[in-house]
């Protein structure tokens, strides 16, 4: 009984395995025989492409346009699948006419030209658009369409672009040049004569449509720390102008020539320069300054969506003072702030060949506990890293800087500024005695907007990243109007994409500096704004750099905005 029951399980196991055996069989030949089913192809093109309309990627010549795609592709499914369009100044799309083709050499790539088979206009926001009606020869397709937005961008030609249908519309900025009274100790005589023939260059561009001189222009810092100022402050700018004439000659061949519109801000090195100092120099010339002699705020575009300042407001060290030194000083309104006597020994320490010297930064107590105190001692660390590269032969005790200038007429020692350890242990200084605590109030004066906290500022003003971030801060988080800001004062070209609160693209350039020698950053720089153009939908910003060679090349890959 037992025997026999078991002999019928196993027959119903044989058979189970048979129909299993079969079952795999079958599917295996369905696998090999039936049609293969048509998979997912992807694309990638040969240039950077973006899905947000608002945000294109820039890319500087674009002449063929090549889609590679993960399989062959069934030209008979091209025609209606691929399209180019160009986006116009009201955000809408434009196709663009052109030749859409499988490329000779590859049958997986698809080219796009124009139908002259050269680069596509500058200046253009455009759309790749490719729709799942496009096939490869197996039969796949795109998972999904594909949009790819991108602009092109101009490619700097002073002598004229046809791109800008020879108008006049861009915008070049320059600062940071620096001219000194004396060429014993300016920091821009090499580099002179290139700014000569860059500014005659602007002058015959038939583009350029604005210069902006964004301050430290006439310099009256970088000297000795014996040179004594004349008693008529016009007396040393109309002596700074008259060493270098040939500078003031091109730009005033600019002002006279009545096409390029030219405007000057003042900056740190330049900020006691008056208007009627500046228009009696350069007759003609537009001026951007606030009610703060030494501060200055240019706006300019289509839209004002430009804003052009030198950034020296956001730095404690550089930024007008009117409250410190005010019992010191004869008139009562000075506003020259500390890093104008740092000036002074650094030249001074040019001029001597960075000697070796004695000089030693006493080590400082502070009660950590006591902000007012905690400040002063930060205030301390900066000149002591300060002063660290830039030695001098005369002792910090010796008073040895010469004044005669915006009420100050003492002869000072270095000691003079730097925090010293009172016999009660607190910490305080002879000159700016009170900057950490007044830091608030002077803002207030120089019109920040958004107040930077002094042990921010006193901490990290001599770092340029913390002076580029206050475009995001002072005025693309402030005003959703403004696009595009253009800082010079830390001698750093640079430009960086940020976003204002309304989750636009925005743009922040420095224009760098003019000087002979920057340590750590290219001199000779200057940055283009090319607004919109008639009927185009972006506004791009670039930065250069000149050559002696009177060359010209890109520093840093350019941003683009859109701005309708």
């Amino acid at each position: 009984m037992r025997k026999g029951g078991g002999d019928m399980i196993l027959n119903e196991k044989k058979k189970l395995l048979l129909i299993v055996g079969v079952v795999v069989l079958v599917t295996l030949a369905l696998m090999l025989w039936s049609p293969k089913q048509p998979g997912i192809m992807t694309v990638k093109p040969n240039i950077a492409t973006t899905e947000d309309p608002d945000n294109p990627t820039l890319n500087d010549t674009v002449t063929t346009i090549s889609l590679t795609f993960t399989e062959k592709i069934d030209p008979t499914t091209i025609a209606d699948a691929v399209k180019l369009y160009r986006i116009d100044g009201n955000g809408n799309t434009v196709e663009e006419p052109g030749v859409i083709k499988i490329d000779a050499a590859d049958p997986k790539v698809i080219d796009i030209n124009n139908k002259a088979m050269t680069a596509l206009t500058q200046g253009e926001e455009y759309q790749i658009s490719i729709s799942r009606d496009l096939k490869a020869k197996s039969g796949s397709s795109l998972a999904s369409n594909f949009v790819g937005y991108f602009a092109t961008n101009y490619q700097l030609n002073l002598a004229g672009n046809k791109d800008l249908n020879n108008e006049r519309t861009q915008i070049v900025v320059i600062s940071d040049i620096h001219l000194g009274i004396d060429d014993r100790y300016t920091e821009t005589l090499a580099n002179r004569q290139p700014l000569v023939d860059y500014l005659n260059q602007v002058k015959a561009s038939p583009n350029v449509k604005e210069l902006v001189i964004a301050g430290d222009f006439l310099d009256f810092w970088m000297l000795p720390m014996d040179y004594i100022m004349p008693d008529s402050q016009s007396a040393f700018y109309d002596a700074v102008a008259a060493n270098n004439q040939t500078v003031v000659d091109a730009i005033n061949a600019i002002i006279q020539g009545g096409e390029i519109k030219v405007t000057y801000i003042p900056g740190n090195h330049d900020l006691l320069a008056t208007d009627a100092d500046i228009a009696r120099i350069f007759p003609g010339i537009n001026q951007a300054r606030d009610s703060m002699l030494g501060l200055g705020s240019y706006v300019t575009g289509t839209n004002s969506e430009i804003v052009i300042e030198h950034g020296h407001r956001y730095d404690l060290y550089s930024a007008p003072d009117p409250i410190s030194n005010r019992e010191i000083t004869q008139n009562g309104t000075s506003i020259l702030p500390p890093a104008y006597f740092y000036a002074r020994i650094g030249s001074s320490a040019v001029a001597e060949g960075y000697p070796k010297t004695t000089n030693t930064f006493p080590d400082l107590k502070v009660d950590k506990d006591d902000a007012n105190q905690l400040n002063i001692y930060r205030y301390a660390q900066v000149w002591k890293a300060l002063l660290s590269a830039i030695p001098i032969k005369e002792s910090y005790a010796d008073p040895v800087i010469k004044t005669n200038v915006d009420g100050y007429t003492q002869t000072y020692a270095v000691d003079d500024l730097l925090p010293h350890q009172n016999d009660d242990g607190t910490l305080s200084m002879n000159l700016y005695k009170d900057i950490q605590s007044t830091w608030d109030e002077r803002q207030s004066i120089n019109g920040v907007k958004v107040n930077i906290p002094v042990a921010d500022a006193v901490a990290k003003s001599a770092d340029s990243a913390f002076i580029d971030s206050q475009a995001q801060t002072q005025i693309f988080d402030t005003d959703p109007t403004k696009r595009i800001v253009v800082f010079g004062h830390t001698h750093h070209a640079r430009i960086a994409p940020m976003t204002n609160l309304a989750g636009q693209k925005t743009i922040y350039a420095n224009s760098g500096t003019w000087i002979d020698h920057a340590p750590g950053n290219p001199s000779m720089t200057f940055v283009v704004i090319s607004p919109q153009k008639a009927d185009s939908a972006i506004e791009t910003v670039n930065l250069y750099q000149y050559a002696k060679d009177q060359t010209i090349t890109q520093w840093a890959d350019g941003q683009a905005i859109t701005n309708p």
